[in-house]
């Protein structure tokens, strides 16, 4: 199979040369199609199974004859047995199919197989660690993460891993480990090693915080998504935050615990801030509980069932519930 481009077409005389697919010759600078050494009237020059031009003059030649790239696809060219695309180029095959050499891979892991080689398992291509894994798994057993071998007696269990126990151990003095093994860039460290190396260890977890992203805050360092408020745990990815006591507060809930909050419209109190049986508004939502009218700083107000009512409300209260509430509370006119 070859693939071509066209060559220009020039208007010349070629004296007694044909056409190599009618025969006939050609005018007096007639437009010819030259290629890999013939002529062919333009008309001619044409793919010989849809018999069209060849689109942007790319053709394929196969056994002496050009096609244009759709119908030798069609005729000649593999279907991948994965994405179901034409296959030019390097061809896998495997598994009684074709396949592109970056589609052809474990289907397990999905590690492409083209050039590390596989093994058939159940009708399955696998890569040698997965058919390993297989094996093990049907005799009961556990395939080292380490060397990848059957392990016989006795494993450990890390990240959901299992190791043999002598393969189990740090990279760098060599001491066997436990369950509390560091691991950086694939490979296990010893706590001693590990906090050697200088990385930072999560204040919430305690793992190793091995991503860029980090976070300093109340002395420690924080994953990202473990730096949260105490209140609502949600992490402040970035946004701002309140200390208090050792612990960490979104704005909302900080206020809320330790700061201003609007008993009102539950928000923020940003600007100025009226202070009033024990709770916090907004200067502008400071108002009578019954007729809603707005009172200000110096305006006089009584207490009824913890919220503010103004004088004109007041007075127009039975003279017995005004008794008892000048006997519980000593009402008189707050400012």
């Amino acid at each position: 199979m070859v693939r071509g481009n066209l060559t220009e077409s020039l208007p010349v005389s070629l004296g007694n040369a044909s056409c190599s697919r009618c025969g006939e010759g050609f005018g007096v600078k007639e437009p010819i199609v030259n290629s890999g050494g013939e002529v062919w009237h333009t008309k001619c020059f044409v793919c010989a199974q849809c018999f069209q031009p060849f689109p942007e003059g790319i053709f394929y030649e196969f056994e002496g004859r050009k096609y244009c790239e759709h119908d030798f696809h069609v005729l000649f060219a593999p279907c991948c047995g994965s994405c179901n695309e034409f296959i030019i180029g390097r061809v896998i095959k495997a598994m009684n199919n074709n396949w592109h050499p970056n589609c052809f891979k474990c289907e397990l892991c999905s590690s492409v197989l083209s050039d590390s080689g596989f093994v058939r398992n159940a009708g399955r291509a696998l890569c040698h660690e997965c058919n390993d894994r297989e094996k093990a798994a049907g005799a009961g057993k556990y395939v080292c993460h380490k060397c990848h071998a059957i392990i016989e007696d006795g494993h450990i269990k890390f990240h959901a891993e299992t190791y043999h126990p002598y393969h189990f151990n740090c990279k760098n003095c060599g001491v066997e480990l436990d369950v509390e093994a560091r691991e950086k860039e694939g490979e296990l460290y010893c706590l001693r090693c590990h906090d050697k190396m200088g990385i930072p260890i999560c204040g919430a977890c305690r793992r190793p915080i091995e991503d860029a992203r980090i976070i300093n805050a109340l002395g420690k360092q924080w994953h990202v998504e473990h730096f949260v408020c105490a209140k609502c745990e949600k992490p402040f990815l970035g946004s701002r935050h309140y200390e208090k006591k050792g612990l960490a507060y979104c704005e909302i809930h900080y206020h809320q615990l330790f700061g201003n909050v609007c008993y009102v419209c539950n928000q923020v109190v940003t600007g100025d801030v009226f202070q009033a049986l024990n709770k916090s508004w907004c200067v502008q939502h400071f108002a009578c509980s019954l007729c809603d009218i707005k009172m200000g700083p110096k305006t006089k107000f009584y207490e009824l069932d913890l919220k503010p009512v103004c004088k004109k409300c007041y007075e127009r209260f039975p003279g017995e519930l005004k008794r008892r509430l000048a006997k519980a509370f000593k009402t008189s006119p707050r400012k």
